[in-house]
């Protein structure tokens, strides 16, 4: 494999990074197991397949190129790049743990602690359970090395063997010289003059968006460094039931799920919810499901208000489906949840120089990240132990307290929470809030 360029949100989140404050995203699975020695030999599998995984084999390099392959493109100069790692051990990214009663509890520990930025950027963690009878696996990656489907990818890379559809090939692409083609600058001054204007029309929405904002004192705090996590596993039948009987999409359940969770998670606590519409981040992944290429995150999101403050379940839902209703006919190109796709206007440099402060301005832009996670609808299996749930965990971003990721898996739902360690030690609170809440949509949808 050879080097390429971090695309412009992969170097966002590579410089958006600090020492205090990690961006990497994880997955925690929880396997069946057949015998006590299951964990040990799941962590010898994993070291022995991620050898032959070329993706996990590619390290970040800075790169100072002061010229640009194409106008289009921002300048190199303070990029970075994916190259191959002539010191790749996988030895140094799979770790094998004491026998543990509490996953999440390890999990939380193990995702407040950076990755090594020097190597490649990620970690395998098998966490054997203590009953014998079950072990989990904490992968984690860096959101500058994969996506939420990148990392599905590499991370099926070391299961076990099953039919999976090929990836598209990537289209080959002529050589270019440093400088384009004088027949293609008409072509891309326009699109040039036409990114700008879109960069333009996402930076307005954004600050419209900020206009009245109140942010939610406890879904904001100042970073600690630490980290929880905790899981809730819901019958998707359940979810469908509820869909059905008021229409709109899972994706809308799931998200009203979160509203009303948080509810009662902040009258449960004290803190109330009179007022509390806080300002959610819905990512919509801009990517095409079965094409590996480009490996850089291709992310926009839409922003909505969730209904907190709304005492009915059922209104809660049809407000959120609206406010959905709303960005999808607006797209995922337009609006103030698509700032992302302002990282393609920015120069490296400036991505290098102002990342930190990017990062503290989180929080004016949005209150908490919901993201959903696609996994594959077929059993997923490592050394023959079946993968029994999986909980998909997001990045916290710098002065968020709470991040929420959802992924569907053999017939149930499973939300993985992650939080600040400090300012959120009851997120086992707002995980029984998540099962409460589909409790009372069902009893809502009865009457």
């Amino acid at each position: 494999m050879t080097a390429d360029l971090l695309a412009p949100l992969d170097l966002a989140f590579w410089n958006l990074e600090s020492a205090d404050h990690p961006m990497h995203l994880g997955a925690l699975g929880i396997f069946s197991a057949h015998s006590p020695a299951a964990g040990a030999h799941a962590a010898d599998l994993l070291a022995a397949r991620a050898a032959g995984v070329p993706g996990l084999r590619m390290r970040i390099r800075d790169v100072w190129q002061p010229l640009p392959s194409a106008l289009r493109r921002p300048l190199a100069f303070g990029g970075a790049a994916r190259e191959p790692d002539p010191d790749f051990d996988p030895l140094q990214h799979v770790r094998l743990h004491a026998p543990t009663a509490d996953f999440h509890a390890q999990a939380g520990r193990l995702m407040g602690r950076p990755l090594e930025r020097g190597r490649p950027p990620w970690e395998a963690h098998v966490l054997p359970g203590e009953d014998g009878v079950c072990f989990a696996v904490l992968f984690k990656f860096h959101h500058a090395l994969a996506d939420g489907l990148r990392a599905l990818t590499l991370a099926a890379g070391v299961m076990d063997p099953m039919d999976m559809p090929a990836p598209r090939p990537r289209p080959a692409q002529p050589p270019r010289g440093l400088l384009p083609d004088v027949r293609e600058l008409p072509g891309l001054m326009r699109g040039a003059l036409s990114d700008v204007g879109r960069a333009l029309d996402i930076g307005t929405a954004v600050a419209r968006s900020s206009l009245d904002v109140r942010s939610t004192p406890a879904l904001t705090c100042e970073p600690s460094g630490t980290r929880r996590t905790a899981g809730v596993v819901l019958d998707l039948d359940d979810v469908h039931r509820i869909r059905k009987t008021v229409g709109g999409t899972v994706n809308d359940v799931l998200i009203a799920v979160v509203a009303g969770a948080l509810r009662r998670w902040l009258d449960e606590r004290g803190d109330g919810s009179e007022g509390v519409a806080p300002r959610a981040l819905i990512p919509v992944s801009k990517r095409r499901p079965r094409t590996a290429y480009p490996q850089g995150n291709r992310l926009s999101g839409y922003l909505i208000r969730l209904p907190v403050d709304d005492p009915d379940p059922l209104a809660r839902l049809a407000s959120v489906r609206t406010a959905m209703d709303r960005n999808k006919d607006a797209g995922p190109n337009r609006g103030a949840g698509a700032v992302a796709l302002l990282a393609d206007h920015v120069p490296a440099l400036a991505h290098r120089l102002g990342g930190p402060l990017v990062g503290q301005a989180a929080r004016l832009w949005f209150d908490i990240l919901v993201t959903s996670v696609p996994l594959p609808s077929l059993g997923l299996k490592l050394g023959g132990h079946p993968l029994t749930a999986v909980f998909p965990l997001a990045p916290l971003a710098p002065g968020h307290s709470l991040a929420v990721a959802v992924s569907t898996y053999r017939g149930s739902v499973h939300y993985g929470l992650v939080a600040d360690g400090e300012a959120v030690p009851d997120l086992d609170l707002f995980a029984t809030a998540v099962s409460k809440e589909v409790a009372a949509l069902i009893k809502a949808c009865r009457s």
